[in-house]
Order: C-alpha cells, then structure tokens, then sequence
C-alpha cells in the first residue's frame, strides 16, 4: 500500500490518509498490524512523526513531520489552536448552521466529560428513501465541520448528541439507518472526512493550507439514497 502524497518538502509531508489505517501502533492493534507512520517511513525512506492524528475510520487529509524539532513546532501550533481543520460528514437530519459546545467523554481521560467545541455549516440536504427509529424518508445532510478542539470522537459524539448522526457510525450513531445506506449503496464506511487543514510552515511561518476531494463513496451515498417522487 502506497500513502497518497499531497506536499512534501525537507521539513513536512502531507497525505491523504486512507480509511481503515490507524495514525500510529497502539496497543489494540495486532503486532503486525499497518499503520500510517510505519507505510509511510517505509515509502518515503526515513522516520516521519505524526504531530496530529485522525481516527483509523477517518479519511482525510494530515501533515507530518520529518523532524522532531519540526514536529515539536507544528504540535505547538495543535495546542494553541492556531490550526484550522476543516471536516465534510453526511449526517442524519438538517443541522442547519451553529456551534455545538457541549462536553464530550474523553476516552483518553478515562471517560472524563470534558469540554468541546465545533462550528458546522449545512451546505445540502436530501429527503432520502430510508426509514429509521419511526421516521420515513429520513433527511441526509453533507455538512462542514471545523472543531476548534480535538476531543476523542468529539465530531462522532456532538452530533450524536444532536440526533444528527453521522451515517456510518457504529458507535455512536444510528444502527438501523447505517444498515439500511450500506445495503442499499454497498458501502460501508464512517462517512467523516478531513477535507482541509491550514497552518504556519514551520521554516518560512508562511500560512499554507492543504486541501483534499470528498470521497467518491460520499457521492455514491447521495445519489443513490435520494428518494425520487
């Protein structure tokens, strides 16, 4: 398996990262498991260091590093929410436009609430031809996400919380409507995607900004989940 590349100088590489592929190894994984950093050191003939990361079923653009003092600069940024990033999902319902600013669990806090913060947009909406939890035609929305915060699952968990589900989540979302998109179009993915992100370069502290399509499987799901009348 070969990384898709977007950018890469002698300081940061940019990807766009495949759904299914975790960031770095963790404990949960199998020994021999793939994971982004290991494929793309290998690709790329040196160490890379992830200064950010994306949940294994999120695709979607991410920067790395090339050196720790690079990393360091660029994971600064990340803490000081200098770093814009920008999401596409498709959600159950029509969000509309707002900010969710409710608390989260955090896993990585040992199940801690802790506080979260997104603004979203609703670019489109469709009646679609499923029925859910005593709902016919169930709205479809592709919306933009852009989290000031970077709590885990925090995307998954605010718009669960709003009853706006993100279609493909097994975790937090709507099993019954998943099961019906999946076998309706066949695919099966969490329909969350890094879309854009924009930082300082680390050397020339120029403002640069990278940006990736919406995956095809998106359009698959639009278009063959529209109730037609």
């Amino acid at each position: 398996m070969d990384i898709p590349i977007i950018y890469k100088d002698e300081h940061i590489v940019v990807v766009n990262k495949p759904i299914g592929l975790a960031v770095h190894k963790n404990k949960h994984m199998a020994h021999d498991a793939p994971y982004l950093t290991k494929i793309l050191g290998d690709q790329l003939g040196c160490w890379v260091y992830n200064v950010h990361r994306l949940d294994a079923k999120t695709s979607g653009v991410m920067v790395l590093a090339l050196s720790t003092e690079v990393a360091k600069n660029i994971s600064k940024q990340f803490e000081n929410k200098t770093v814009a990033k920008t999401y596409c999902a498709l959600v159950k319902g029509n969000p509309g436009k707002g900010t969710y600013d409710k608390q989260v669990v955090d896993r990585k806090k040992k199940g801690k609430r802790v506080d979260a913060h997104t603004d979203f947009e609703t670019l489109d909406t469709i009646t679609s031809i499923y029925s859910s939890k005593g709902i016919d035609n169930v709205e479809i929305s592709l919306v933009l996400m852009r989290p000031t915060t970077g709590r885990w699952h925090q995307l998954r968990q605010h718009f669960a919380q709003q009853r706006c589900d993100i279609i493909g989540d097994t975790q937090h979302g709507d099993w019954t409507l998943n099961r019906l998109v999946t076998e309706q179009t066949e695919v099966h993915r969490l329909c969350l995607h890094a879309s854009k992100i924009a930082f300082k370069h680390p050397q020339t502290e120029e403002e640069i900004s990278f940006e990736v399509p919406t995956p095809i499987a998106f359009t698959t799901i639009w278009f063959e989940s529209k109730y037609l009348k």
